[in-house]
Formats: C-alpha cells, sequence, structure tokens
C-alpha cells in the first residue's frame, strides 16, 4: 500500500522524537554511572555476550574476580563485596544494554519506514549518518573505559569528554533533523550567525569543561561560591598555570575555567537579549534559553555547595542539554 509524504513525515518525527528521548536517557544514565564510579565494573568490551546479567553465583564470581585483577579494585576498593560490586555492575550493564537498544533502534525503524513506502533505500541518506555515529560512540566509549583498566584508577577525562562530546554531537543533529522534518519557520529579521557561533562555541566549551571538572572529580575542591575559598584565583595554583596546557588534568583550574566560562555565557545572553529587544524579534525563544541557562547556573551552585551530591550533579548534566537545544532552536531559526 502507498504511503503519501505525509505519513512519511510523520513516521521519520516519531522515530526522530524517539531517538531524542534515548539519546536524553542514555546521558541521564551514563552520568549516574560516572556519578556512582560504575564505569570500571565490567573490564570486558562483550559486543555480543553480556546482554543478560549474570544468574548464577559462577558467573557474578567470575566478573567479580575480573573486576579484582583492576587498578579500581586493588587501590580504591580492595575492601568491596560481592553484594556492592552488584551495584556498580547493573549501573554499567544498564548503560550498556541501552546503548544496545539505542543502536537497534537508530537502524531498524528507519529500513523499515523506507521499505514500507517503496523509496529507494538510500533515500535521504542523511539519516543513516545517525547510525555510523552510534556505532562510533560506542567504539569510543570502550576506548574510554579501557584507559582506566591497566595503570590508572580511573578512565582518562580527555577519553570521557571525548565520549560525551560525541554524544551531544549526536543529540544535537537528531535535533537538527526533526526541526527539518518540522518545518520551523527561520527569523525573517535574522541574528548575525557570527556572534552565534561564538555564542554555540563557549556553550561547546562549557560542557567540555563539566566532563572534564567530573572525570577529575573537580566538584570536590572549592565548595564555596562565587569565590574559590576566598579568593577568585585560587592559591594553589600561580596564574602561569592557567596559560598551561598541561594545566587542563589540573582540577583547580579546569573548576576555576568553568566558572569563567558560566560567567561569560551569561554576558554572552544578556547581548543576546538586547538584540532580540532591539530588533523586536519575539521573545519566546529567547525567553526558554534564559530560563534553561538561570536554571543550569542555579544547579551548578547547587551541585558545588553540597559537594557533588547525586542527584544534584546528574540533574546539571541533563541542565546541559536543556540549554544546548533551546540555543540550537534560536540557531536555527537564524539560518538561510
Amino acid at each position: 500500500m502507498f504511503v503519501n509524504t505525509d505519513q512519511y513525515s510523520k513516521y521519520i518525527r516519531l522515530w526522530l522524537i524517539f531517538m531524542i528521548i534515548l539519546i536524553v536517557s542514555i546521558v541521564a544514565v551514563g552520568g549516574l554511572t560516572r556519578l556512582t564510579d560504575s564505569g570500571l565494573s565490567i573490564t570486558a568490551w562483550e559486543l555480543f555476550s553480556g546482554i543478560l546479567p549474570p544468574f548464577t553465583s559462577e558467573k557474578w564470581n567470575f566478573y567479580f574476580n575480573e573486576y579484582k585483577q583492576i587498578p579500581e579494585f586493588k587501590i580504591l576498593n580492595f575492601d568491596m563485596t560481592l553484594d556492592e560490586f552488584k551495584v556498580i555492575f547493573y549501573w554499567e550493564w544498564g548503560h550498556r544494554i541501552l546503548a544496545r537498544f539505542i543502536g537497534l533502534f537508530s537502524i531498524i525503524p528507519l529500513i523499515f519506514i523506507f521499505l514500507s513506502i517503496k523509496r529507494d533505500f538510500f533515500y535521504e541518506k542523511k539519516y543513516y549518518s545517525i547510525f555510523l555515529l552510534i556505532c562510533f560512540q560506542g567504539l569510543i566509549g570502550w576506548f574510554m573505559v579501557s584507559s582506566g583498566l591497566v595503570d590508572n584508577t580511573d578512565v582518562s577525562h580527555y577519553r570521557l569528554a571525548l565520549h560525551l562530546s560525541i554524544a551531544f554531537f549526536i543529540l544535537s543533529i537528531v535535533f537538527w533533523f526533526l526541526l527539518e522534518n518540522l518545518q520551523i519557520k527561520k527569523n525573517k529579521d535574522k541574528i548575525s550567525i557570527s556572534f552565534l557561533s561564538i555564542f554555540l562555541f563557549f556553550l561547546l566549551l562549557q560542557i567540555i569543561l563539566g566532563a572534564f571538572l567530573a572525570g577529575l572529580d573537580g566538584g570536590l575542591i572549592y565548595n564555596t561560591w562565587p569565590d574559590m575559598n576566598g579568593k577568585f584565583i585560587p592559591t594553589d595554583i600561580d596564574k602561569i598555570d592557567l596559560l598551561k596546557i598541561s594545566s587542563s588534568s589540573n582540577p583547580t583550574v579546569i573548576q576555576f575555567y568553568h566558572r569563567l566560562v558560566a560567567y561569560l555565557i551569561i554576558f554572552l545572553l544578556i547581548i543576546l537579549n538586547y538584540i532580540y529587544y532591539y530588533k523586536k524579534i519575539p521573545m519566546n525563544n529567547i525567553n526558554i534559553l534564559n530560563l534553561a541557562i538561570f536554571i543550569q547556573v542555579l544547579l551548578g551552585i547547587i551541585t558545588l555547595l553540597t559537594g557533588v551530591e547525586i542527584k544534584y550533579a546528574s540533574v546539571h548534566q541533563l541542565g546541559s542539554i536543556f540549554v544546548l537545544l533551546s540555543f540550537l532552536f534560536i540557531y536555527y531559526k537564524n539560518t538561510n
């Protein structure tokens, strides 16, 4: 039976919406996996095996003994019990099983949609890029985990930031495709793309700095605001440290820049609000971004002051998605 273009667009739209929900979910689960220090509990990639969790004592002991071979257990968790291990195992297992499901969902419904409407299999190739990116993300995920299995008690914060950045990149592409599908109207009086690109750059930089901070456990130091234990620049670093590339592994420097970029984003937001007001552009979209950034700043402060309580840190990470998508909506409306 022939399916018309409207039905085709509807199916693609639903698929994209569910993809966004799934990607946001795995970012949340991934964040909690990191916050609970669960990411190294499964020490093998297990691309095709490991779909089901252990059901026997023998299997549980196998995974636990494998975990006992890595530095995280030997140095940090040497007194961990099997029951405690099961908790961190299930976080990592849940993260991996959700990743597998997303991989399948990124391609199987898409093939079904194209076949059901009898179009060329490779019609609108852009949608297949999502599946390829998700496969690549799986490789990066193992690349990240492997960095904590031999010489370190944790994964590389650089690889963690790369893994999170790719997740946000995939989410942004899916969201952009959805805006195209919905045929969102563009602004007649457009804002400079150069300015919006600068704004976007600092939003992405802030996300990367946040990932660095999480990877270095940098939120556990200087739990005061707006100062850093009474100082604008903390006393355990020199000003020259702020300019050294090697300082990208210094949690104090990263926290300082994370705060500084937040202030810069607020400054850029004030300018953007003025542009909207000056050009008499309807304020609905900018008000959503204003709300998103206000909530994110508030959550960041609360997360810091509470010594990175998991519930606040997790919501703070999700808040970055709200900010990014709110801004991408504005960016899209100002493109040609």
